[in-house]
């Protein structure tokens, strides 16, 4: 999808300096958890790529911002109501929900946006889901407690906390492992899955920069 116009329906804070933002879904737009979007705003000259949050696409969908104070996009993004619209481009990505039946999702800071859109879309499904998440100031507390609630594995982790023994609890032979974060991050969480037994190059991995 080239860049099309799309409605706010809803912008709400889900932890410190950060919001999830619901659009309508606009005609011919087909995602899977974990793939990414372009969002454009009318008068702002960036643009910048987020990852989609909700479970699925029908009707809406969401993405998850962090807010940097001093960014040029985000507070532009925080101050979006219902009603207002943005451009949208995409999906792009390649590292995204396929119908596995089980899910390892590791995640660093933004990186549990798409975390959390994967295992509720899995358990949907009827599949299994585990979350090991790792931030200074967590976010979607409310959505990690309620996939916990479903019977989803979730560890959430201080940020000088090791991965490995989450990991090791979570990673069977047929568990499919995705990794979203930053690059710090994502060399922690593939060396976790390395020592856990895993496989690193069959996880599908989205570096956030």
């Amino acid at each position: 999808m080239e860049d099309t116009e799309v409605t706010v329906v809803a912008v709400e804070s889900i932890g410190e300096d950060a919001i999830a933002i619901g659009f309508e879904t606009p005609e011919g737009f087909a995602a899977r958890p974990g793939q990414f979007v372009k969002v454009a705003l009318a008068g702002v000259d960036e643009s910048r790529f987020y990852t989609i949050s909700s479970p699925d696409v029908a009707g809406t969908f969401e993405i998850t911002v962090g807010i940097d104070p001093d960014g040029e996009v985000g507070p532009e993004l925080a101050a979006l109501e219902a009603g207002d619209t943005v451009e949208v481009s995409g999906p792009f990505g390649n590292a995204y929900y396929e119908n596995e039946k089980r899910v390892l999702i590791l995640a660093g800071g933004p990186g549990v946006g798409p975390a959390v859109g994967i295992a509720e879309r899995a358990l949907d499904d009827g599949g299994e889901a585990a979350i090991v998440y790792r931030d200074a100031a967590p976010i979607h507390d409310e959505r990690l407690t309620a996939l916990n609630e479903r019977g989803a594995s979730v560890a959430v982790l201080a940020p000088e906390s090791p991965l490995e023994r989450s990991v090791a609890d979570a990673l069977t032979d047929d568990t499919q492992v995705f990794v979203y974060g930053f690059a710090e991050f994502l060399d922690d969480a593939t060396a976790a899955v390395s020592a856990a037994g895993g496989e690193p190059d069959a996880a599908k991995v989205e570096n956030f920069g």
